[in-house]
């Protein structure tokens, strides 16, 4: 039993330390709040570490028997970390691929754009006009304004195309404008939270009562939703300086 121990106890402490470094770097460079909810990330984190820290040490725990042939044992080892690898690699890359780039205020609203969000096409000529918000690979995220382009054909051919189900304009970066430049437009969209039809009666109430614990009004008109994958969060702002005061979940 100590030799099992032993070897479960390794193996957990490599898996464990593996993906604590991993998580760390992509929650401290991209996934801090409110990336983390906002992308919802859980689920993949939920599989990797089922996989990486509690599946595979407790696979190695099984099959860790001193009486066993070291060439079987090793063999039995490389089949377990093979699978950890697939997961690991599964959830780096879904993870990657995720990753929140901008925050960016269109219209009545935030919202989150990941990578995935981002048209490639788009993203290649913002980036050849150099332009100071185009996506790259480094890029961590950035508070942006999307408005649509003063053209109409030009902002009815993108509307017409979101409706059908393909890039909006939140998705396309070389409209993209310094977040201070829609301080006017996102002025004007500030809302009551009894106002904001993103929200269920009872998350109305619950963002209520938790701007009241906060010492904030909700019957002023300060918010905007915030949406991602998850459910939206209430953006609170200071109307004189549009500084941002609070980001409350609904639930």
């Amino acid at each position: 039993m100590r030799f099992r121990l032993k070897a479960f106890g390794l193996h957990l402490l490599a898996s464990a330390s593996v993906l604590t470094l991993a998580l760390g770097a992509l929650h401290l460079g991209w996934y801090h709040w409110p990336g983390w909810y906002l992308a919802n990330v859980p689920p993949v984190v939920a599989v990797m570490v089922g996989v990486d820290v509690v599946l595979g040490p407790t696979l190695t725990l099984i099959i860790a028997n001193p009486g066993k042939e070291r060439r079987e044992l090793k063999r039995d080892v490389a089949i377990i970390v093979a699978v950890q690898l697939a997961a690991f690699t599964y959830g780096g890359i879904t993870l990657w691929n995720a990753r929140p780039l901008y925050y960016a205020f269109s219209e009545n609203c935030l919202s989150l754009v990941q990578a995935s969000d981002i048209d490639r096409e788009d993203a290649d000529k913002a980036r050849r006009a150099d332009l100071a918000l185009a996506p790259r690979w480094s890029s961590t995220p950035r508070w942006i304004w999307a408005p649509l382009p003063d053209n109409s054909a030009e902002a009815n051919k993108i509307v017409s195309a979101a409706i059908a189900g393909g890039a909006d304009v939140i998705d396309l970066p070389h409209y993209y404008r310094p977040w201070g430049e829609g301080a006017r437009e996102l002025k004007g969209q500030l809302k009551r939270v009894d106002d904001i039809k993103f929200f269920s009666l009872a998350e109305k109430k619950t963002l209520k009562d938790r701007m009241r614990a906060a010492g904030l009004d909700p019957d002023r008109p300060v918010g905007l939703p915030f949406t991602g994958r998850a459910r939206p969060l209430l953006a609170v702002f200071d109307p004189t300086n549009l500084k941002l005061l609070a980001l409350i979940r609904p639930t």
